[in-house]
């Protein structure tokens, strides 16, 4: 009996680049950071992550020079960068300077200490270039872009269109968080009149009328922070948040005009980082008023992403960045990697039968779902839920909206706990659409059956066959299988006919 029972067959990957640790150091305008990745992937994993804030753009408009005290911060924590890639055995090292060290008179000098601090060649990226990287960035973070990406960093402020895969030509301004309160002298509305006039010649904004912006930079990410805790936004992934144009001017708006030390929750963004949100703000509804984006949309990924997508072969590029890292999780955590593939395909097979309508974008997240079925097995029975909904809801997806993570939560704590478990993801469920819920619903109780049946083991749903014919979900097993059957398999496939609209029942091959 069960001589049938095949090893999984992978969906094929192209090979990784490289499986060698990879870090980037970044010597920003208002920080310095160092972020190590576990290798070239097209999702990558960041290892160690750490910033140091040197102001090396401050006063560098109005003095021409970087300030003595950010390079010395800066310097030293180089020295530490180096020390610590050395300490995790980190070879592939790259290291690129901005806006800062670009414009200040003072710049070739400090490159050129700052090399012979972190051991390593230092490129000078052009505004253009930054851009370029920027907009790499996006590309490879969020599915299937469309508008303008804008990285607001201390210096500079880069702006490009990208739609898919394809840049437009960048620009840079001089609107970076430390340039424009320098330039203004702290004057807001000097800040106002001097971002005006500079994003009224951005011709990449000509075109965003109706598309979404994409606002890299921390600056932005310290504005978006503080609105989702206005909201009490039931999620704390900064990654894809999306604000709708009208609520963002509104909020920028408050910002411009109210001491940052009167904003409520104004502790969780850092000391350093405070004075800067008002001119981030002022930026950011200037921005709005010429173009009108349709949505605001954060993303976490921008230059450093973008050096690392650029070198993968162009088969990489193609993976799909949210399907990737679902499999590493399931390699990783599942108790039998491969299982994930063949519910794929088993659940490919029943809606392709159903007359449930599928678009491309929910097919992706169903097979992303099928993929982490199985991460949660080696908690307690009665913790697997919630601890497979942290990793889902809190995990460093990419390529992945919001209501697409309470989709993956939903299906997958109901794989666990039943189609009747909703409240078991909480605020995370008003994430989510009718249309999302119900699919999600469906799929739950798929992999619910389809755990019962294989007990989450490769080889046993490739040689059975669900679908739905006429009025009915039929599970067909062959015959060496029939002592799979019980009543508790029979009552999880009524339970997803129900969903379905109609009976269920099990036959056995002749």
């Amino acid at each position: 009996m069960f001589k049938g029972i095949l090893r999984p067959q992978r969906i094929a990957q192209p090979a990784p680049s490289s499986t060698r640790p990879v870090a980037i150091v970044d010597i920003g305008s208002n920080s310095v950071r160092l972020v190590s990745y576990q290798g070239l992937a097209r999702a990558p994993t960041p290892i160690f992550n750490e910033k140091a804030m040197c102001g090396l753009g401050k006063g560098v408009v109005t003095t021409g020079r970087l300030p003595e005290e950010g390079v010395e911060k800066a310097l030293k924590a180089l020295r530490r960068y180096r020390a610590l890639c050395e300490t995790m055995g980190v070879l592939d090292i790259e290291v690129i300077a901005t806006a800062a060290a670009r414009d200040a008179e003072n710049g070739p000098a400090f490159i050129a200490a700052a090399r012979d601090v972190i051991g390593r060649e230092i490129s000078l990226l052009s505004g253009k270039r930054e851009a370029e990287l920027s907009a790499l960035g996006v590309v490879s973070s969020v599915h299937e872009p469309d508008g303008v990406v804008g990285d607001l960093g201390g210096g500079s402020l880069e702006l490009i269109d990208v739609t898919g895969d394809q840049l437009g030509k960048g620009v840079t301004l001089p609107l970076g968080g430390l340039a424009l309160m320098d330039a203004s002298r702290r004057n807001p509305r000097d800040a106002t009149r001097i971002a005006r006039k500079a994003i009224a010649e951005a011709k990449p904004l000509e075109h965003l009328k109706g598309r979404a912006f994409y606002a890299v930079g921390g600056t932005w990410r310290s504005l978006a922070k503080l609105h989702m805790r206005q909201r009490n936004y039931p999620l704390g992934v900064m990654h894809n948040y999306r604000i709708q144009t009208s609520e963002a001017s509104d909020f920028a708006a408050l910002v411009e005009h109210v001491d940052s030390t009167a904003i409520e929750d104004i502790n969780i963004v850092s000391a350093a980082r405070r004075p800067l949100l008002a001119y981030g703000a002022i930026v950011l509804d200037e921005i709005i008023r010429r173009a009108k984006p349709r949505e605001i949309v954060i993303s976490a990924a921008g230059v450093r992403e973008g050096m690392l997508f650029e070198r993968l072969s162009e088969a990489e590029r193609k993976i799909d960045p949210l399907i990737s890292a679902s499999r590493e999780l399931e390699t990783l955590f599942a108790r039998a990697p491969g299982y994930g593939d063949e519910l794929i395909v088993w659940t490919d097979a029943l809606m392709a039968s159903s007359d449930i309508d599928e678009t491309p974008e929910e097919k992706r997240l169903r097979h992303a779902a099928c993929l982490l079925s199985d991460i949660a097995w080696r908690a307690h029975p009665e913790y697997r839920a919630q601890r497979a909904m942290n990793i889902v809801t809190h995990g460093p997806f990419v390529s992945v909206d919001h209501p697409g993570r309470a989709y993956l939560s939903l299906a997958i704590v109901m794989r666990h706990e039943g189609t009747e478990a909703g409240e078991g993801i909480g605020a995370v469920r008003s994430l989510l659409t009718t249309r999302l819920f119900v699919r999600a619903r469906v799929l739950g109780a798929a992999m619910r059956a389809a755990y019962l049946l294989s007990a989450s083991m490769p080889g046993v749903l490739p040689r059975t066959k669900i679908l739905i014919r006429k009025d009915a979900l039929v599970l067909t097993l062959p015959r060496d299988f029939a002592d799979l059957t019980s009543d508790r398999v029979l009552s999880r496939l009524k339970t997803l006919g129900r969903l379905a609209g109609v009976d269920a029942q099990i036959e056995i091959e002749a």
